[in-house]
C-alpha cells in the first residue's frame, strides 16, 4: 500500500497542512464511502424490508449485502450479524439482554481497568441490578492483561468475561483466543470489544470462538451511527430484544407479541440503512488494501515515532512496546489539554484526555494523556511534523515557566 496515493481518496486531506492522528477516536472517510452514501440518498433513499416497490427492494438488497460483507469480514454467519448504532449500542445489547436475564448474585463478571467505558459501564449496571460480582483482572507492570493474571480471577463462579481485543489507550493486544478457551472451560461466555481491533487486525470469530463481539463503523472509514454486533446464533436465539417497534415483530396481538428471528428482532424501527451501506463500502476499501498491510504500515509509523519521542527530553511514553499504532504519552509539567491546543495550532489533530477509559488513566496515576493513533493515510512526513511540533511545544511551555 502507498499512503501517498491513498491520501488522494480522502477529500479532507486536500488540505496539505492537515495532519490527522486521531483515528482511534474516529477515522477519516474516503470518497468511495462518501459516494456510496450519496448514491443511497440520491437514488434510493427509501426504507428497507417494508416496501414492495422497486426502490425499496434495491435499498433492501444494498442493506443486506452490507450484512453479508460484515459476515465475510469477521467470518460469521448471516443470522449472527446485528446492525446497531455503534459498538457502544452493541455492547449494551449484550449486557442488557444476555446479562440481565442470565446472571444472579452467585455469579461473577470479569472486566479490566483497560476497558473503554462502553464495555465496563454496561456490566457495572448489570452488577448493580443482579448483584453479580464485578471482578477486575490485575494488570501487569506494563498495564497489560496477561494469561497468568487472568487465571487468578477466573473460577467456576465466572459467567461473563468482558474484555477488549485492543486497548484504545495503551494499544496492547489482549491474548483473547486463549482467554476465551479458558473461559469456556468454566462455562463462561466472552464478550469482546473489538472497536480498536476491527479496523487494524484480521478477526475470525469462529477461530477465536468468542460468544459476542462488537465494533464500530466510524473507526474503520465508515459513517458514524453504525456498528456491528456478532453473537453466536444459539445465544441470540434465546436472548430477548431490548427495543421494541416496527419490523422486529412477527405477530402482534392485543396483549402479547412474538418476534422475528435474529438478527431482525434486535433491529427495531428504521435501521441505520445509509450507515450500513457506507460501512459495506468501507469494508470493501479495507479489503482491497489488505488489513494485514494496514497493520504493518501503522506499526512502522508507530515504532518510528516512538524512537524519535524517546530522544526528546521531558516526554514520557506509557506504551512504547504496544503492538498497534497507538501512542499514549505526556510532556512533563504540561497539562495534556494545553499541549493539544498547541498541536492544533500546527494543524495536527490528536486526542488529549481520559479517552473514555478513566480506569486506565487512574491506573497510570496521571490526570490525562496525549494520544496519537495512526492509520492507512498517515506517512513518515506526518510523523516528522508531529515530532517537530512536540519539540516546539516542550520548548514553548518550558520558556513560559511550566
Amino acid at each position: 500500500m502507498d499512503p501517498y496515493i491513498l491520501k488522494k481518496d480522502f477529500p479532507i486531506l486536500d488540505d496539505k497542512t492537515l495532519i490527522y492522528l486521531d483515528t482511534a477516536a474516529s477515522s477519516l472517510k474516503p470518497k468511495q464511502v462518501i459516494n456510496k452514501l450519496e448514491e443511497y440518498y440520491e437514488k434510493y433513499s427509501t426504507n428497507v424490508h417494508r416496501g414492495v416497490y422497486n426502490l425499496s427492494y434495491v435499498a433492501t438488497e444494498m442493506y443486506e449485502q452490507s450484512r453479508r460483507k460484515a459476515c465475510e469480514f469477521i467470518n460469521a454467519d448471516f443470522d449472527e450479524i446485528v446492525f446497531t448504532r455503534g459498538a457502544s449500542s452493541a455492547l449494551n445489547i449484550v449486557a442488557s439482554s444476555y446479562g440481565l436475564n442470565n446472571l444472579t448474585s452467585d455469579d461473577e463478571i470479569i472486566v479490566s481497568e483497560l476497558e473503554h467505558h462502553s464495555q465496563v459501564l454496561p456490566w457495572q449496571n448489570v452488577s448493580n441490578i443482579t448483584k453479580a460480582k464485578l471482578v477486575y483482572v490485575p494488570l501487569n507492570k506494563e498495564g497489560r492483561i496477561t494469561i497468568e493474571n487472568f487465571k487468578k480471577v477466573l473460577n467456576n463462579k465466572t459467567k461473563v468475561v468482558a474484555l477488549n481485543y485492543v486497548s484504545n489507550v495503551m494499544g496492547y493486544v489482549t491474548p483473547i483466543k486463549e482467554i476465551i478457551k479458558l473461559s469456556h472451560n468454566v462455562g463462561a461466555i466472552v464478550c469482546v470489544d473489538a472497536a480498536q481491533a476491527a479496523p487494524h487486525k484480521k478477526i475470525d470469530v469462529k477461530d477465536i470462538d468468542c460468544d459476542f463481539l462488537a465494533f464500530s463503523g466510524h473507526k474503520m472509514l465508515g459513517p458514524t451511527g453504525i456498528g456491528v454486533l456478532f453473537g453466536k446464533k444459539e445465544l441470540l436465539k434465546e436472548m430477548p430484544p431490548i427495543e421494541f417497534g416496527g419490523d422486529m415483530n412477527d405477530n402482534v396481538n392485543l396483549y402479547d407479541a412474538t418476534w422475528k428471528d435474529s438478527p431482525y428482532k434486535f433491529e427495531a424501527g428504521t435501521p441505520p440503512i445509509a450507515g450500513a451501506i457506507g460501512l459495506g463500502a468501507a469494508m470493501d476499501y479495507i479489503n482491497d488494501i489488505g488489513i494485514e498491510n494496514i497493520a504493518i504500515h501503522e506499526k512502522k509509523l508507530k515504532d518510528y515515532t516512538v524512537s524519535k519521542l524517546l530522544e526528546i527530553e521531558d516526554v514520557v511514553i506509557y506504551n512504547k512496546d504496544a503492538e498497534t499504532g497507538i501512542i499514549s504519552f505526556n510532556i512533563n509539567s504540561v497539562h495534556p489539554h494545553d499541549a493539544v491546543t498547541f498541536f492544533d495550532g500546527d494543524n495536527i489533530c490528536m486526542r488529549a484526555g481520559h479517552h473514555c477509559a478513566q480506569l486506565i488513566i487512574k491506573w497510570l496515576k496521571v490526570v490525562a494523556t496525549l494520544r496519537v493513533s495512526f492509520y492507512l493515510y498517515n506517512t513518515i512526513e506526518d510523523c516528522d511534523r508531529f515530532i517537530e511540533s512536540v519539540k516546539n511545544a516542550r520548548d514553548f511551555f518550558k520558556s513560559a515557566g511550566f
